[in-house]
């Protein structure tokens, strides 16, 4: 490696050592090579992103497309002047250090420079859905005392925000609350077209006007202040504020280097929407302080082949996406893509189903590669390059995580016994892993206490080591002295043809204490009747264990979900009197 190469690969300022012989010699000696020479004010944007503009500013950064045709490329040198106008767009309008702002940037291209720029003024980013209704904002807007949002220019959109504006500014007594809302225009904006809006800035304009060089203002931040404010999707109540510090770029480097396995000069597609942590994990810190470029295909409505396409087209390196999209892309002629340039790909979000997992690697070659995390983690564990894949395990435990599986009274499991995911924190907080609960200490004790972190997920372990997700703890049904993951049972729903989607939970019962019910989708072309009930149970009870098949199911147009998508097994649940 020649000097130049040396200076301008940023990963070997954080790792003295990145190639391991094996899983063991990669547990055991990644964190003892991972450099104590951090800085204490580590910022992602001035010494990832700026520092990689001053030695290879010509590479690409970033590619961006849509599917209207659209499309942009940005070096890293770009990104340095778009964030640095940016942070001089948001300083003007008073947006400063410890400031919440909220995205609501879909895949616009602009989310990145905005993200950095807020970074560079000691802000504190707050990702958000396109989704959000004005009562979902009100709630974001007042937990964290949100002073800025900034949004796409879909009036849809910008008409939820002047909702949730009126009813805090009423709550506040007409005292004004947002300090500063901006929209991002549209590529496909005509030029001449006048787009305006009572209150609003126009982000586009107020940028091209904007001086292109911002200094680093000193002690900008520290490590443990707050970067990012993640709010969770809320599956069993209101959404959590799981807070980032400005450490927490650096814990995913594991993500991007070892379960994505991004290549130096490659190009990374991970398929989630800004506003998910999924974003965090997949579209721009691990990525580019190991040196790919990250592909951004902004869509408003999935087709499987219009993705396979541009996978295609733009030589797509190292791809991560959940369980559905593979779902989707099996029953596609795979064969009529060029997947030359794809070398790994990874899967997270969900379960994979097994039949997925072998459809898709008959077809390409390619073996998915799957993991486990959360919001308030970095990837916790994952079938990592040195383990061989099995199909619907999230794998072993990442460096730095102390993993183990307990029971309900803190013992903890034997091998194949199921239990909840825990952390512990006695020895090692792993970097990336979050400081708390905003503003909620009450609930960051309830699942973080004695140097142990609850996660509330459900898995066993088996004879080699791998885990296996079961379920969140609140979903495991307990029935006639079994406990029931509802992932295996949904799992082998989804092998039927008639199963589109699926949500197994428990029924309150006199005699078992808990029946199994399938709430269930169909798929196009089929239509609900006893006899197909019938042949979903008799299905269930050749797939899987017989008592665990759903002794109740039900059909219905759609299932309740969360804004990010998740299924609320607890809506069922609460329908059904649980």
């Amino acid at each position: 490696m020649s000097d130049t190469k040396h200076e301008a690969d940023l990963l070997d300022r954080y790792l003295k050592r990145r190639d391991f012989d094996s899983y063991e010699d990669f547990i055991n000696n990644y964190y003892s090579n991972f450099s104590p020479n951090i800085p204490a004010n580590f910022n992602f944007a001035y010494d990832v992103v700026d520092e990689l503009a001053r030695l290879k500013g010509h590479e690409t950064a970033m590619i961006w497309c849509d599917e209207l045709g659209a499309e942009a490329s940005f070096t890293y040198a770009d990104m340095k002047r778009l964030s640095d106008k940016a942070a001089n767009t948001l300083a003007a309008a008073g947006i400063g250090k410890g400031d919440p702002v909220m995205l609501i940037l879909k895949r616009r291209h602009e989310y990145w420079p905005v993200l950095l720029a807020l970074h560079k003024l000691g802000a504190i980013g707050i990702p958000a859905t396109h989704l959000l209704t004005p009562k979902d904002i009100v709630y974001r807007c007042d937990a964290a005392d949100v002073t800025g949002i900034i949004c796409v220019d879909d009036e849809r959109v910008m008409e939820h925000v002047d909702e949730a504006e009126a009813k805090l500014k009423e709550k506040a007594g007409g005292k004004a609350f947002l300090r500063y809302k901006a929209f991002v225009r549209s590529v496909h904006t005509p030029p001449d077209k006048q787009f305006t809006a009572p209150g609003w800035e126009d982000f586009n304009a107020r940028l091209q006007a904007a001086p292109e060089s911002f200094s680093r203002p000193p002690d900008i931040n520290r490590n443990e202040d707050i970067m990012l404010l993640y709010f969770t999707s809320g599956t069993t109540g209101m959404p959590k504020m799981v807070r980032h510090d400005y450490a927490y770029p650096l814990g995913h480097i594991l993500t991007a280097q070892y379960w994505q396995c991004v290549q130096d000069g490659g190009l990374h597609l991970t398929v989630a929407e800004t506003g998910w942590a999924k974003a965090a994990w997949g579209k721009i810190y691990g990525q580019w302080i190991c040196g790919s470029a990250i592909f951004v295909y902004d869509f408003d409505r999935f087709v499987a082949a219009d993705m396979l396409k541009v996978i295609s087209k733009y030589r797509v390196t190292t791809f991560c996406a959940p369980p559905t999209i593979y779902r989707f892309f099996i029953k596609e002629d795979l064969s009529k893509y060029d997947f030359s340039a794809l070398k790994h790909c990874a899967v997270a979000g969900e379960p994979l189903n097994p039949e997925i997992y072998e459809q898709f690697k008959a077809q390409t070659g390619l073996s998915l590669r799957e993991a486990y995390g959360q919001t308030e983690l970095t990837v916790t564990m994952a079938t990592y390059p040195w383990l061989e894949p099995k199909p619907g395990s999230m794998g072993k435990p990442s460096p730095g995580y102390d993993i183990d599986l307990i029971r309900d009274d803190g013992s903890p499991c034997e091998m194949g016994e199921e239990g909840q995911i825990v952390v512990y924190t006695d020895k090692r907080k792993p970097a990336g892993m979050f400081g708390g609960y905003y503003r909620d200490d009450a609930l960051t004790a309830s699942v973080w206490h004695d140097d142990i972190y609850y996660t509330g997920d459900m898995a066993w372990r088996d004879e080699d080591g791998y885990y296996w997700f079961v379920g969140r703890s609140d979903d495991v049904i307990k029935s006639s002295g079994y406990r029931i993951g509802p992932f295996e049972v949904e799992s082998a729903l989804h092998e039927h043809p008639a199963v589109l989607e699926c949500a197994v939970t428990g029924v309150p019962d006199p005699d078992r204490g808990t029946l199994v019910k399938a709430t269930v989708v169909l798929a196009k072309g089929w239509v609900p009747s006893e006899e197909l009930k019938t042949e979903l149970q008799n299905h269930v009870k050749k797939t899987t264990a017989p008592y665990k098949y759903p002794r109740i199911v039900e059909f219905v147009p759609e299932l309740p979900k969360t804004i990010s998508g998740k299924i609320r097994r607890v809506q069922i649940r609460e329908g059904d009197g649980a």
